[in-house]
């Protein structure tokens, strides 16, 4: 029972990851298309990426407590390239250049929202496999 409740709380963080990168991606279109000014877009943006980072450190951690092996493998390169953005210092996004960088910062975050998104189906067969193995005993 406590390894259903473990995936329901993996599902409901990668949840908040997809809102995290659509809400990115949704400020980013707005920039595109000339809704919102860069200084507005680039704050709204900052704001929501150490938190990203941070959720998806607590993942790893919570994968590797809970003996999930494969979930927190699947975990590592994200959090590899979030941290090595964060060495680098291009984690924030810079007002001045945020229109020269605009197709790789939306290419960046689709391949993160899509790479979310393969691990949340695979948070969520985990969660009904066990929920299934748990019925059965």
């Amino acid at each position: 029972m406590a390894d259903i409740f473990a995936w329901l709380f993996s599902f409901f963080v990668l949840i908040g990851l997809i809102v995290l990168n659509v809400y990115q991606l949704m400020c980013l279109a707005d920039l595109e298309f000339d809704y919102i000014n860069p200084y507005d877009s680039a704050s709204r943006i900052n704001k929501v990426v150490l938190p990203e980072y941070i959720t998806v450190g607590v993942l790893l951690c919570f994968y590797v407590v809970t003996g999930h092996w494969i979930m927190s493998l699947f975990c590592l390169p994200y959090l590899y390239y979030n941290v090595r953005l964060y060495r680098q210092g291009k984690h924030l996004v810079d007002v001045t250049e945020i229109f020269n960088l605009l197709p790789w910062e939306k290419k960046q975050r689709l391949f993160k929202l899509f790479y979310v998104i393969f691990m949340l189906f695979l948070s969520l067969f985990w969660l009904i496999y066990t929920s299934l193995d748990d019925q059965d005993n």
